[in-house]
This record gives C-alpha cells, structure tokens and sequence, in this order.
C-alpha cells in the first residue's frame, strides 16, 4: 500500500474536521492533546462557529494548539489566559471563546486568574489538561502532581510535609457561585471520549448562552515525563489519577 493509498477520500473511515490543520504533529506519542484537539475541532465545525472561535493559548504544551485548529487564536503570557479570555468576551460578547490550558498553567502561575474569572462567572470555557506536572519544560512538580508521585523536582516523590497537599482546583472552582458546568472527563478510551466531547460541546454551549464560566478537565497522561510507556501511562492514570481525581459533573447547573 502506498501513501496515496493511504490519504485517498475513498480510504477514510470519516471525514477529518476541515479547520485540523495538516502539519505534523509534534505532541509526544501517547499524548492526550491530540485527541482533545480533534475533539476542539469537530464541535467547533457542528455548531458552525468556525469563524466565530476565538482560543486563548498561554504557556506550555497547550501553547501549540494555534498550529493545529485554523480558527482565531491570542496567545496570552503564562497563567494569564483567563484574564485574556475575559477581556475578548467582554468587547466580542458573539464571539465563541476558551482557554486551553495545562495544570501547570492553570492551577500554579495562573490560580489568581483562574479563579477570579471564575467567580466572576465569565462567558468563557476553561478546557484544563491534567497531567499532573510540567510536561513542556522537564518534568517538574506540578500542584496536580500526586502524594508521592516522582518528578524531576521531586525524585523521591512529593510529600506533604515538603510540598504540601496536590491540589484539586477544579473540585475548587466548582464551590463558586460563577461557574455553571464543572466536569472531569478523559480521553483513553472510545467511550471516555464521546463523554469528553459531550462535556465539551454542553460547555461552549453553555458560554454562549451566557450561563457563565465552565470548566472542562481533562485527566490526561504525560508518558514523557512519567517515563512510561504510552499503555503503561494508560494504566497509571487508571489507577493512581482517577482515584484522587474522579471522572464525572462536579457541577451542572
């Protein structure tokens, strides 16, 4: 089989979303942004709001979502998409708009604008990846990163003597009175990606009803950084991710 084989229309089990752009992608293997990307993409292309879109990349992996979807993008400094988002939806109340942010992002140089944007009840969707530590810049801990999990800045494993207890900011954003649909979903399996699409599509939905803020996280692997293998980060996720952060509504309003 050749590659024309391979790319021709009549060999496609379906049709890809047509604002993916087709550049090589450079997430590592196993990684969950490809799959939330393509999932971006397609609710994007069934509400018809392709050139109603506007997504806020800040710092981090997440950074290079402009290179995949082909929708209006603003890059925002580190931890400050919210703030960014707040400002855009507020002058462009019409507009579509979503952060795309990792946990290191989000819940550690970004906690200040995360929250108050929330509490606020902004007309936003925050789309939070939860890897459980600084999978762009080497590794590091990250407030996700679980009780006696290792990284390059704990290698012994986090304690909560030293490093205090991991945070759980989304069971956090729920408890405010701002935020209309809080959920936790992942991608690594056929079904927990139709449940993550679903929860995706019920947040822009929700944005542009002006319910006010939601928040889609989902628990995702970092197989570079957890040094597995992508099936092996698969099942570690399972069983040490889940049970300190439980798929499913948190809030839904």
């Amino acid at each position: 089989m050749t590659t024309n084989d391979i790319i021709n229309p009549a060999n496609l089990v379906y049709d890809q979303p047509k604002i993916l752009n087709d550049v090589p992608m450079h997430y590592c293997p196993g990684c969950s942004h490809g799959v939330v990307h393509k999932l971006i993409a397609e609710i994007i292309e069934e509400m018809d709001m392709q050139d109603k879109t506007i997504g806020i990349a800040p710092v981090g992996c997440s950074v290079f979502a402009y290179k995949y979807l082909d929708i209006d993008w603003q890059q925002a400094s580190h931890g400050r998409a919210p703030a960014v988002a707040t400002g855009i939806k507020r002058l462009l109340p019409d507009r579509l708009v979503f952060t795309y942010q990792g946990d290191g992002d989000l819940a550690a140089i970004g906690t200040a604008e995360t929250i108050h944007t929330a509490n606020r009840g902004e007309n936003i969707t925050i789309i939070f990846i939860n890897n459980g530590i600084y999978g762009m810049t080497g590794g590091q801990m990250a407030p996700t990163t679980l009780n006696g999990m290792k990284s390059s800045t704990s290698p012994n494993g986090r304690t909560v003597p030293l490093n205090g207890h991991p945070l759980d900011i989304t069971k956090l954003l729920a408890q405010l009175d701002g935020t209309c649909y809080v959920t936790r979903q992942s991608v690594h399996t056929v079904a927990t990606v139709r449940k993550a699409k679903k929860a995706i599509r019920k947040a822009f939905e929700n944005s542009m009803s002006n319910k006010g803020t939601s928040v889609v996280e989902i628990v995702s692997t970092c197989n570079s950084g957890w040094k597995l293998s992508p099936s092996q980060s698969n099942d570690w996720m399972v069983e040490n991710m889940f049970p300190a952060y439980p798929l499913g509504d948190l809030k839904d309003i």
